[in-house]
Parts: structure tokens; sequence; C-alpha cells
């Protein structure tokens, strides 16, 4: 098996920054430790604190020991040792779900995630491209979807730096989906300069309370669980039924007490600004951030962090503490990531020029697939990098942090995942009736990216039918609004012009509140604002 060594990857590097070209200074990376040497030490320095609790229970730091080792001698009689990989699709919300992922990593095996409500064919495919040697299920069931390893004592050999944490698949939306793996040296590198990044001269300790609302599919979820692990704190799992809902999820984090919270700026926007009052630490990431949002959740004794980063760099690479001013920028890097920002031809931009993004240092992962990691994570002659990973994003060389400028081909970020135009086009043209089509982000009212589907062809399209296709292929969540015209926009070369389509939808806003009483009306439009003009009813 091939390693994750991020230090071996980048040369001596300065700790200031280039002073002509677009190159960050490199910060030393914190010590090199394990996730699992992370937890114990949390274990043994607060052992009566709540480490994970949900509607079914709580588990303290002391218990969660016990409660592991006795997971880690089930996997072991399945066949699970030190190199394993296991699956877990697990109902979110649960202790349950938390004690797969880290009796997995105690084992010394990778966790596989896969969310609960996915469709079995997703998971499936999961489970087939990591090779799973098993795969824990709802009740800690464990299952065999592939063979059933037999245990040896090499199985037992001493967890290192370079073996996996976790490998998390993205664009698992469209076409194939690439599973990215993480070693235990890049992971505990993330939770470790994280600490040293927010909250530096008060971090989070055993009274703080940290929601966990994101699916354990998305990698952002790594970071709110080691925001909580790394420290003491106390990981509160919400359930999926709650997070799904803006108001509801507003009071629970009231009424439980949080006082950190990891997101995406789309959910935060559904929150009324005094469900917050608690939280003195608020990440955001996966998608831009609208200034209005930043600039509303400032207040005294609270930091706002803007952060930036893929899932082949394990979880964010930059980070911005927020004032609520413009421009809204993605940051500087985190101690152990190297950014730099190329042009073209792959050389460093000088500073305020428009470039690709490329990282570099500690937290590189490595793609599943060779071909596509050699690809991807190819060197960079340039900077004399022997392994970098080119982001595909444009951004703003600006040293005070970079801004975020677009993809420099057509994939996008909508609440958190991946998605490639190109085949969320595919799928709105295999809809019945459909002649042409074509998908773009489009900014709501509050500033929120959102997926928008636009059709046209004969008088049989069911706007119906499309939406069921649409939620057949894309991830819970992410079903674009949709809506027909009677001729796409083209460009001369025979393409679509997706910078030409309509935005905002003549009437949809008319049609999404007919039916509805003033005071439905009233809330309707706030949704609208947030998330576009979806389909509403009075029981909505």
């Amino acid at each position: 098996m091939s390693t994750n060594s991020g230090e071996s990857h980048v040369p001596n590097f300065a700790i200031s920054d280039h002073a002509e070209r677009a190159i960050f200074g490199l910060e030393p990376a914190p010590e090199e430790r394990t996730l699992v040497d992370i937890l114990t030490a949390t274990i043994n320095a607060h052992p009566d604190i709540a480490a994970i609790e949900a509607e079914n229970g709580i588990i303290t730091y002391g218990e969660l020991l016990d409660v592991l080792n006795a997971q880690v001698e089930r996997l072991q009689e399945h066949g699970v040792g030190t190199g394993s990989r296991v699956g877990i699709r697990v109902p979110s919300g649960t202790t349950d779900l938390y004690v797969a992922i880290l009796a997995t990593i105690y084992a010394g095996a990778a966790y596989v995630p896969v969310d609960w409500d996915e469709l079995d064919t997703r998971a499936d495919t999961v489970w087939e491209e990591a090779n799973v040697d098993a795969v824990f299920g709802k009740d800690l069931s464990i299952t065999h979807p592939r063979h059933i390893p037999e245990f040896e004592e090499s199985n037992k050999a001493p967890l290192s730096l370079d073996n996996e944490a976790w490998i998390i698949f993205t664009s698992g939306s469209t076409g194939k989906p690439k599973g990215v793996a993480i070693s235990h040296r890049s992971a505990a590198a993330l939770v470790d300069s994280e600490r040293l990044t927010y909250l530096a001269d008060n971090p989070l300790r055993p009274n703080d309370r940290v929601m966990a609302g994101l699916s354990v599919a998305f990698d952002a979820s790594c970071e709110e669980m080691w925001l909580a692990w790394a420290g003491g704190a106390t990981l509160v799992a919400a359930s999926r039924d709650t997070v799904r809902s803006g108001d509801v999820l507003g009071r629970w984090i009231v009424d439980q007490r949080i006082t950190a919270v990891s997101t995406v700026p789309t959910l935060a926007a559904m929150w009324d600004v005094n469900s917050l009052n608690a939280v003195r630490l608020l990440i955001f990431g996966g998608e831009a951030c609208p200034p209005a949002l930043a600039a509303r959740l400032q207040r005294p004794g609270r930091e706002v962090w803007n952060t930036y980063g893929p899932t082949e760099a394990t979880v964010i690479g930059s980070a911005e503490l927020m004032d609520g001013s413009a421009p809204i920028r993605i940051g500087r890097p985190i101690p152990g990531w190297l950014l730099a920002v190329v042009d073209e031809n792959e050389q460093p931009v000088k500073w305020g020029e428009t470039g690709q993004l490329i990282i570099a240092g500690v937290g590189l992962g490595r793609y599943l697939d060779p071909e596509k990691d050699a690809e991807k994570y190819a060197p960079l002659e340039s900077l004399g990098l022997d392994r970098a990973y080119r982001t595909g994003d444009l951004v703003v060389a600006d040293k005070k942090g970079l801004i975020f400028e677009g993809r420099a081909d057509d994939q996008v970020k909508i609440g958190g995942r991946r998605l490639e135009l190109g085949e969320v086009d595919e799928y709105l043209n295999s809809a019945p009736g459909v002649h042409a089509a074509a998908a773009a982000v489009q900014k709501t009212q509050g500033g929120n990216s959102i997926l928008v589907g636009y059709v046209s062809g004969d008088d049989t399209i069911d706007l119906a039918d499309v939406r069921a296709i649409m939620k057949k292929n894309l991830p819970d969540g992410i079903v674009p609004q949709l809506t027909i015209l009677d001729t796409m926009p083209m460009k001369t070369s025979g393409k679509v012009d997706r910078k030409a389509l309509p935005w905002p939808l003549e009437g949809a806003d008319e049609e999404a509140l007919e039916g509805l009483t003033d005071a439905q009306q009233e809330m309707a439009q706030l949704w609208i604002e947030q998330i576009g003009s979806v389909p509403l009813t009075p029981d909505s």
C-alpha cells in the first residue's frame, strides 16, 4: 500500500512569504502523532467529561475507552486489524455512529463513511471501490459485503503515521466516485493545526459543546468531531430530521447549549441570530460565504471563520478570521500546509494576480485510483515539489488572504458537495421530452448558492419527471430548482451559454406563493430569499 507522507513532499520552504511571487510561507506543522494518540490523551485527561451525547444516550471519555476496546475485539473477530478498511453506514444523530468511527480507528483500520440515507447502489459502489473488509451498520452490526478476511497476528501491528485514518469519496453525485485516503499523519496535523488557529487564546475545553450536524460522508464532519475530542469538549449529535429544518435546528442549538459550530453558510442563514448567542466559535466552509451573513453573525466574544480546502488536502488548507467587512477571504495557510498560486504554465504568479491554487505540505491525501492520483498530485517543478495538488480553483493571490474567484472548469460546490455541471446536464437531458438542458449555480436574494436546472424541448416535459431523475442521481438535499425555457441561450461554439441563463426566474416567486395565507406567504418569502423559489404548500 502506498503511503501518504506529506512532510516528504515539501522541501525547506521559508516561513516568510516570497517577496514577489504568490508563494505563502510554510509555517511548521505540529509535532507528528496519530488520531489515536490525540484521543488517548483526552481520555486520560478528562475521563468524567461527556465525549458523545445523542438522543439515545451519553458516553463519557472514561466509558468510551471500555466501549472502544469491546468493539475492537469484535472487529478483530471479523478479521479487521491494522491496515484494514471498514465501511460506516450507521443512522445519524446516534452515539453508535461515532463509536463505529472511533472503534475502526482504534482497531488500526480506516473508516469509509456512507450516509445512512444514501441509496444502496451508492453504498455498494463505495464498498467495492474501497475494497472494505467489513461494514458497521445499524445497532453496530458488522457485515461483510465482499469477503470475510482472516485475522492474523500481523493485523495487530502498531499503528503508524502512514496508516490510513479515513477514506472519503468525493464527486460521488456524478460519474464514478473518487476515493481519497487520508493518513494519520495528515489527519492529526489537521486537528492540531486547527487547535493552534481557532480560539488560540482560549481553546475549546471540557465545558464546551460542539454540534455534530454534518453527514460523516462529508469531510467537514471530521472537523466537527475532532474539534470536540482534541480538547475534551462534548460532541453533541443532532438527528438528520433536526438538521434538515432550519428553525428546529436553531432551537436545538439553544436547548443543547452549543458553543461551537462548523457548518455551511446556507444552513446557518436559516437560523435566528439569537439562537447562536452561546456560540463562541463559528466555522464556515464547503461553499462561498455571503458577506451579509458574515456581518450579521459578528458579536463580541465570538470568532467567525471562513475556511477553504478540498477533501484531497485533508478538509481545509486555509482559514480567515472574519470581521464582517468585505472582501470575504478564504485566508492564509494553516500550519503545515503550503499554498501557492500559479498561471497556466504552472509558474507562480505575482502577488495581486489571479491563478490556480496549488496545495502541498502535510495535508496531502491520495486517490485510491493510481492514474487519477498521478494526474492530480503530479510534481510541480517550478516549486521543486515532487507532489502537489491542483485544486482547479481560481484565486486572487492576496498576501492578506486569498480571495476565491471561481472554478477553472465546470466543477462547483453546493451544500459542501462537489458537482460537475456537465454531468448534471446529462441527467437533465435524460428526462423525457427534453431536447436541451444545462445546470448553473445561481445566487439567491440572501446570497446563498443554489443549483438551478434549465430544460427546453417539446410539450411533454414534466418537471415532476425531471425532479425524480435528479433526486435519484444527486445526493439528498441537492436536487436543483427546475424551470422550462423556450430556447437555451447558446454560444457561437454551439455550447450552452451558462452565463446567459435567466436569473432570477420570471414568475417563480409568485408561483411558489400561490395558495398560501398572508402569514404563510411572509414565512415562505424568507425561505425563498435563502434557497430560491422551491415548490411550497400550506403544509411545507
